[in-house]
């Protein structure tokens, strides 16, 4: 019985280590959220990884549509409307993929962010594409990543970079003037809020 008992202890002790731990990802997944204008962009995306191989031309060939990334298709939501590259996009979420060649890009924005790969890819479902050059990098990126980098209070540039190459695409509100004036008024509300604090104490 005690033996048993020390068998069933032992069950329950392993499912529990079990379910803290899990194997590596050979391209691991990652979220990217990130502060943007009035709210926020998210990124969620598989990071392979180059080990050796020859990416762009070959392993990820020209002139075909690809992922933006590994396993599921990368999702890109925005919390308003933005300027993606010179083109108005809706708030929302989207499948993110990438059409390389050796000097540029079409970055493309899809409805369709639940697909596996981009095997399903219907450009019917395209919600804009746009085309940025591709620059080359001093050292090599071993995985891939795509990063948020502000240029200002409302603006930024999306970077998407792997092995020798990088591209970036430059992230505005899609109504910058309403938006200054959201920001004044909200500035002012939070100074009123604060000397109002303030008083009481």
């Amino acid at each position: 019985m005690k033996k048993l008992l020390f068998a069933l202890c032992l069950s329950a002790s392993a499912l529990s280590f079990a379910q803290d731990y899990s194997v590596p990802a050979a391209s691991p997944r990652q979220k990217v959220e990130q502060q943007f204008s009035m709210s926020k962009i998210s990124i969620d995306y598989g990071r392979p990884g180059v080990k050796g191989r020859k990416i762009f031309g070959e392993l990820v060939p020209y002139g075909q549509v690809w992922r933006a990334g590994a396993n599921s298709s990368t999702k890109i939501t925005f919390g308003q409307s933005v300027n993606f590259g010179g083109k108005m996009v809706p708030a929302g979420t989207y499948g993110l993929f990438i059409v390389p060649t050796e000097k540029e890009w079409k970055v493309i924005l899809n409805k369709d962010f639940q697909q596996w790969g981009a095997y399903t890819y219907d450009p019917k479902q395209d919600v804009v594409d746009i085309t940025v050059p591709v620059n080359k990098l001093a050292d090599k990126q071993e995985w891939f990543e795509i990063t948020l980098n502000p240029t200002d209070e409302n603006s930024g540039n999306l970077v998407i970079k792997w092995d020798m190459v990088q591209a970036e695409v430059a992230l505005k509100p899609a109504k910058p003037d309403a938006v200054i004036k959201i920001s004044d008024k909200l500035k002012e509300i939070k100074k009123i809020e604060s000397d109002a604090a303030k008083a009481k104490s």
